[in-house]
């Protein structure tokens, strides 16, 4: 064949496959490309780098050299840092222990990229695909067991009721066995992954892993951490997850990880490339075309066979991660769903019309922050409005910018915030409306407390712990309440309590360090005695006031002086002194139907663990949640509550007969008057 129309047979294959080439290679792409992770958090609280500064130049070679672009044996995890002093950096790479390594290092070098463009300047931030998890800070971040930032996904389908309890408790089982097995693990790797047989012949398939660099007894107590979130995440569905950045776990009722997930994943063989192809030089114009023909079909064939390959398995990949995309949700929202400011300011003139220009009929009830409104929007929107008093001395930029975070905070126990509006003096927070108002108006109710099982107020008391430990410990803030009672517990249609008022402490410039404060802001009988006579608060500070709503729950009484015989207390003294002799039943409601007497002593005893006077003695947030979420936890013997609210106020009621009297004698208005005056409640603010 001349060589003229060799080449011409060449350039027309050339013209073409390429095209070909260009689409498969395009298509091959986007097959594997994956444009967002499922949750990424900047830490913007950790601080900013400067733009082409060292730390950045580090940055980005750490990043560069994290993942070994051949097979190693790393088993899916990479611990790196370079740099000296105050610009070096540090990097963790954690995949999925179910993953090929080939799938790990693409799913981290996507990682690697994705997050310095969703965080650009920051200098710590994590990101998590459903394979790999890539962390870079300025800190040390090996053998350091963290549980936040931390989010959750469910399942949208719902166990049947008829079997929901058993189902739990065989999840629970598996976990902890699963549990045992990941912590057990080795340097390089701790991961496992079972299943059980649930009620109905379903079986549940669980995966649970924390990094290796942990400690056994960190990776335990990390995955006892998110195993005791179940509820608050997981409540009564099929499946669910919770991430932290040290540990991890996956549940559902259909198989979602690599069946051999147990054993180290096996490195895939090598496949050697082509041997290349000389050209090699003849005299015979006929063996060049052949050899023009054999380097292109040797290059192409291969090619387009490998590229086909990819697509199908990308395709199946790409498939199998839609229907998980479509079985699970976020429990809350994107930080980057709330742009700005603005986004969530509304006009004063709009709040006004809503409100009826906060006319008294709309008016809710009265705070120690201000008056609540509801209001109704031109859409139809039920809302809540908070007309904020005077007591705030933020500008306007940084009230705006304590709006935006607290909007931010996203949990089921929480009353959503809206937005604000703000003219002149005027600061209006708006939030969701919730329908049945707050729990003083249910639990010192007597005729609507009756209603009141113990099944709903144990739902309840669980709700508001897993509330404040997700403002404690899981959320952006860390926000200290200040002002928890029951008032402030607000009550959904279905009667789940999502807390209020949490965002205002800092909404609210108070004159403060970081641990105590000189003016004071709570409700008689539910501040901690150290905050109420010495101004320092922490977290325990809103523990001693759960304890008190707790107590408060079961007996149906608030927390204020009465006469019971020959004694004038208040309901912690009362409660002590009954569960120290042995009578604690004395404390429970008697209008109250119970479907569990030892639930309700657990619930006594936990209370009067909140509520003893040695700060340090009080449980934090996370083991209460466990508290009441495990029977078989052993609860430490409390000490003796905080005895400072004596006073000479009080009928000449006992408890008991405050319960009947209140429900067969309304008639008696001197009853219900010394009742009324005995059992006052304010907002009170100290002087400095």
């Amino acid at each position: 064949m001349p060589m003229a129309t060799s080449m011409i047979i060449t350039s027309r294959l050339f013209f073409i496959l390429c095209p070909i080439f260009l689409i498969l290679a395009t298509n091959h792409h986007q097959a594997i490309a994956q444009p967002d992770f499922i949750y990424n958090d900047c830490l913007e609280e950790r601080g900013n780098y400067s733009t082409n500064g060292s730390y950045e130049a580090n940055l980005n070679h750490l990043l560069s050299t994290l993942i070994p672009s051949q097979n190693d044996s790393s088993n899916g995890f990479y611990s790196l840092s370079y740099g000296n002093g105050s610009d070096q950096v540090y990097a963790i790479g954690l995949c999925r222990g179910d993953v090929n390594p080939d799938v790990c290092r693409s799913c981290l070098n996507n990682s690697t990229r994705l997050l310095r463009e969703l965080c650009p300047n920051q200098m710590e931030a994590v990101g998590w695909y459903d394979y790999c998890m890539l962390r870079y800070s300025n800190r040390s971040l090996v053998g350091a067991m963290e549980r936040f930032p931390k989010f959750y996904m469910w399942n949208t389908e719902n166990v049947s009721s008829s079997i929901v309890d058993e189902y739990f408790q065989d999840l629970r089982s598996l976990l902890d066995g699963l549990k045992s097995r990941a912590a057990a693990g080795g340097s390089l790797r701790k991961f496992a992954t079972g299943d059980v047989t649930a009620p109905g012949f379903k079986t549940i398939y669980g995966l649970v892993q924390c990094t290796p660099d942990l400690s056994h007894i960190d990776c335990n107590n990390c995955l006892d951490s998110v195993f005791g979130d179940i509820p608050k995440c997981c409540d009564g569905k099929k499946g669910g997850r919770i991430i932290t950045p040290s540990c991890y776990f996956r549940y559902e009722d259909n198989l979602f990880y690599n069946s051999t997930a147990d054993e180290p994943p096996s490195q895939p063989p090598t496949v050697s490339p082509p041997p290349p192809v000389t050209n090699t030089t003849s005299n015979t114009q006929g063996k060049k075309s052949n050899t023009s023909r054999t380097v292109v079909i040797a290059v192409l064939v291969p090619t387009a066979v490998s590229v086909l390959l990819i697509i199908f398995v990308c395709v199946l990949l790409r498939k199998r991660r839609t229907k998980r995309e479509v079985e699970s949700r976020p429990l809350y929202e994107s930080v980057d769903e709330i742009e700005s400011a603005e986004s969530l300011q509304y006009s004063f003139e709009t709040i006004r019309v809503a409100t009826d220009n906060f006319s008294e009929t709309n008016k809710l009830g009265q705070g120690g922050f201000g008056a609540v409104y509801k209001g109704r929007l031109s859409n139809g929107q039920d809302i809540a409005v908070k007309r904020l008093s005077m007591g705030s001395k933020q500008g306007e930029l940084e009230f705006k910018n304590e709006v935006m975070l607290v909007a931010r905070l996203q949990h089921r126990n929480l009353a959503r915030l809206l937005g604000f509006s703000l003219e002149g003096n005027e600061r209006l927070l708006v939030y969701e409306f919730v329908q049945n108002a707050s729990l003083d108006h249910f639990i010192f109710d007597p005729r609507k407390r009756a209603n009141l099982d113990w099944s709903r107020r144990y739902k309840i008391i669980g709700g508001v712990a897993r509330g404040l430990l997700y403002l404690h410990e899981d959320s952006r803030l860390r926000i200290i309440h200040r002002d928890l009672k029951a008032s402030n517990i607000l009550l959904d249609e279905e009667m789940h309590p999502k807390i209020s008022d949490f965002g205002m402490a800092r909404l609210f410039v108070i004159d403060q360090t970081q641990d105590n404060t000189s003016r004071i802001v709570g409700t008689y009988g539910y501040m901690a005695p150290e905050y109420a006579m010495h101004g320092q608060f922490s977290v325990k500070s809103d523990v001693f006031s759960l304890g008190v709503l707790i107590l408060e729950i079961v007996s149906g009484q608030k927390n204020n002086c009465f006469r019971h015989g020959e004694h004038v207390e208040d309901l912690l003294s009362y409660a002590w002194r009954n569960w120290r002799e042995g009578t604690a039943t004395n404390i429970v409601d008697p209008l109250m139907r119970v479907d569990s007497g030892s639930e309700i002593m657990r619930c006594i005893h936990i209370g009067l663990l909140c509520v003893q006077e040695n700060v340090a003695d009080r449980p934090t947030m996370n083991a209460i949640v466990l508290m009441l979420n495990s029977n078989s936890l052993s609860l430490p013997v409390p000490a003796e509550p905080a005895f400072f609210m004596h006073t000479n106020m009080g009928s000449d009621l006992s408890l008991a007969s405050d319960f009947n009297s209140r429900v067969t004698d309304q008639s008696d208005h001197s009853k219900s008057e010394s009742i009324k005056a005995s059992v006052n409640e304010a907002s009170i603010t100290y002087p400095r």
